[in-house]
């Protein structure tokens, strides 16, 4: 899936917001504050389509953008991206497990007894 850019990035806290499929004019006026050009997000929004991030649809002559997965799911992605780039995951599961703080080992673990319960995802 690969890491976003700062404007990607930030053009797509604005799809997760909304949650709703949207117009590029939607995501320029959300993001008024940086004075972005119309073309600009929406050669943004074409380039995340094209890295499988969003996805679209038409709606007249117009296309209507949303985000493949939501912010939890990307994120989750991004980590599973970075364990298959070691060649000892087990190791880099340990690293990163010795290295959470108390409250999210207890979500962890809350997690896995879910995962236990229903079985993997």
């Amino acid at each position: 899936m690969g890491r976003l850019g700062e404007l990607e990035r930030t053009v797509m806290e604005v799809l997760w917001d909304r949650g709703v499929p949207v117009l590029v004019r939607d995501v320029v006026d959300a993001l008024a504050a940086r004075d972005l050009a119309y073309t600009t997000v929406m050669t943004v929004l074409d380039r995340l389509e094209k890295k499988k991030v969003v996805r679209r649809q038409r709606d007249g002559r117009a296309w209507r953008y949303e985000a493949v997965s939501n912010r939890e799911g990307y994120i989750a992605q991004l980590m599973l991206d970075a364990l298959d780039l070691t060649g000892d995951r087990s190791a880099a599961l340990t690293r990163f497990a010795m290295s959470v703080s108390e409250p999210e080992v207890e979500v962890l673990s809350e997690a896995l007894k879910q995962r236990d319960d229903t079985g993997p995802a």
